[in-house]
């Protein structure tokens, strides 16, 4: 794979997708439809899934790809592929609350090594460069030239006095129950996949999460997070985190910068 090139497209789709979302997004009604799984999906979702699904197969016609959207139609036993979240945060989308993200991944033997997460209602963009250092971009986000860059990187954390994110739309007792093992300073909610971002630029130590997720839900944000110096790991038995399971379903996890002292569940 050709990491430079990987950047450059992942980056751009992600712009492009974000500009096709906001367009909905901005419009006076959009309709909301339910999926078998009783999830909801917008024509946001979808428009935003064909166009980075078309982009990418253009650019990468050998490499597997997962999206959310098609999950269904997936047969793969391929432990290296890209995944797609075209609009993680649906909820937040309709609720019109703007924590939703663009989220891009690619997996290499299971670990998520590259990943773009983009907040286009915030006006936040995060990516891993092409080696692998994870920067958050600023400026006006031109589709073929990235803007002004800062290395991002995960805090030096107070055990005494932690900084936690939890889910702004899945947030229940027993999570509050596994934050309660800890001394914390400040607690703030978030939705999607900007939790892991937050961690990533240190305005967060520890992000865990007792519910469902998917690997697209995750990937691209636990991208992020290892370019940042962070870890994902699964709640249980604090293991790394890993893609390319049967079913694209993920155990519980954790998402943490390395100097938080991890409990068990």
């Amino acid at each position: 794979m050709n990491y430079d090139t990987l950047t450059a497209v992942m980056r751009r789709l992600a712009l492009e997708a974000g500009d096709v979302i906001m367009e909905i997004y901005n419009s006076p009604d959009f309709d909301v439809r339910s999926k078998s799984d009783d999830s909801p999906v917008t024509a946001a979702d979808e428009a935003a899934d064909a166009l980075i699904s078309a982009g990418l197969r253009a650019a990468f016609p050998d490499v597997p790809l997962i999206t959310e959207e098609q999950a269904a139609s997936h047969d793969i036993s391929a432990s290296t592929f890209l995944i797609v979240d075209p609009l993680d945060g649906t909820k937040e989308f309709i609720k019109r609350r703007g924590d939703f993200t663009v989220n891009i991944a690619y997996v290499v033997d299971g670990v998520p090594h590259r990943g773009v997460v983009y907040a286009p209602a915030k006006g936040r963009l995060f990516y891993t460069d092409a080696n692998g250092t994870s920067v958050e971009e600023s400026g006006a986000f031109a589709k073929d030239a990235p803007g002004e860059t800062r290395p991002i990187t995960v805090s030096n954390p107070d055990n005494q006095a932690l900084l936690v994110v939890a889910s702004k739309s899945h947030r229940d007792q027993a999570t509050d129950d596994y934050i309660n093992k800890y001394a914390v300073a400040d607690m703030k909610s978030a939705g999607s996949s900007l939790k892991f971002c937050l961690i990533a630029t240190g305005e967060a130590d520890i992000y865990p999460r007792v519910g469902r997720t998917m690997e697209w839900d995750t990937a691209a944000g636990h991208a992020v997070l290892s370019g940042a110096g962070g870890h994902v790991v699964r709640f249980d038995d604090h293991s790394p985190l890993h893609y390319g399971k049967e079913t694209f379903a993920n155990p519980f996890f954790i998402a943490y910068a390395p100097g938080v002292e991890l409990k068990k569940p």
